[in-house]
């Protein structure tokens, strides 16, 4: 990874529409250049995909909120991957500290909000949940490759 790279994906995280010509431009390379450049990216999962943000409060789902789990009985990935298929989960981390793994979420409403709690508590193994409301999000995003 050298310097051309790091452009390269710092343009792609700004903006994964822009063509080849676009970046090249942008960076002062040749298209021939940014096109076997991300072609190498992709193929060594530097880059796994292009995706669109999306504003879930303009949609409704204005509840965002963390919920962390203490799982038992080393049964922490098992919970996880159930905990995943969930269509309101964003991302479910495991991690070091006093519960095992936190969920990031968001519901339309409290009453959503409550089902999947009380879903989860029902889940073999998950032994307590902790969930946290997110208040107000200051940055949410990739960081720039340096």
């Amino acid at each position: 990874m050298d310097a051309t790279d790091r452009k390269i994906l710092n343009v792609l995280i700004k903006n994964g529409r822009l063509s080849y010509r676009q970046i090249a431009k942008r960076i002062g390379v040749s298209v021939a250049t940014v096109m076997n450049r991300v072609n190498k990216l992709e193929h060594d999962g530097i880059v796994n995909g292009y995706t669109t943000t999306i504003n879930y409060d303009k949609l409704g789902y204005e509840l965002h909120v963390l919920i962390e789990l203490r799982i038992a009985k080393g049964k922490l990935l098992e919970v996880e991957k159930r905990v995943a298929t969930n269509v309101n989960v964003l991302a479910v981390y495991d991690h070091t500290g006093i519960s095992d793994c936190t969920v990031l979420a968001r519901f339309r409403n409290k009453r959503s909000l409550d089902v999947f709690i009380k879903e989860l508590q029902t889940f073999d193994f998950v032994e307590q949940t902790h969930t946290k409301l997110i208040l107000n999000t200051l940055k949410e995003g990739p960081m720039l490759v340096r």
